[in-house]
């Protein structure tokens, strides 16, 4: 079972850009492929929708759906707090995320309601096309509208 926090000093991980030199079409990027601030130190926080992003470098798969989520980011990120575990490297505060949500396989995305109720939790990317984040796009605004 993941911890919810009732108030957290960092409300959410913050300044989400891709990783330079990624590649969306072979394992052969090296980075992790989101970078930003508070990405190891993001609780779940209570009262708030939250998107927990799963990946791991030298994966296209996890760099494509990275790629939707950063851009998504400045659309929600004053009404949704964003999670980034990068599963090879987890902080111990993302460990009880891992145990609860993480099923082996990246990348893999889970979107919270705000009363922690989970609205979607699957692994592989949520669409076929490189760039199209609707579907990403609508299963956010539906936690926040739970």
């Amino acid at each position: 079972m993941w911890l919810l926090i009732a108030a957290a000093r960092t409300p959410a991980a913050d300044n989400l850009t891709l990783a330079p030199d990624l590649s969306f079409t072979d394992d052969s990027s090296g980075a992790f492929p989101i970078r930003g601030d508070h990405l190891a130190d993001t609780p779940v926080v209570r009262g708030r929708a939250t998107v927990v992003f799963f990946g791991a470098s030298h994966c296209w798969n996890t760099a494509r759906e990275a790629e939707r989520l950063v851009a998504l980011y400045p659309k929600f990120r004053d009404r949704v707090s964003f999670v980034v575990v990068d599963v090879n490297h987890p902080s111990e505060a993302q460990q009880a995320l891992m145990d609860a949500h993480y099923k082996g396989f990246i990348p893999t995305v889970v979107v919270l309601a705000p009363d922690g109720t989970v609205v979607y939790a699957r692994a592989g990317e949520t669409a076929a096309q490189r760039g199209d984040a609707a579907a990403l796009d609508a299963l956010i605004s539906k936690a926040l509208t739970k």
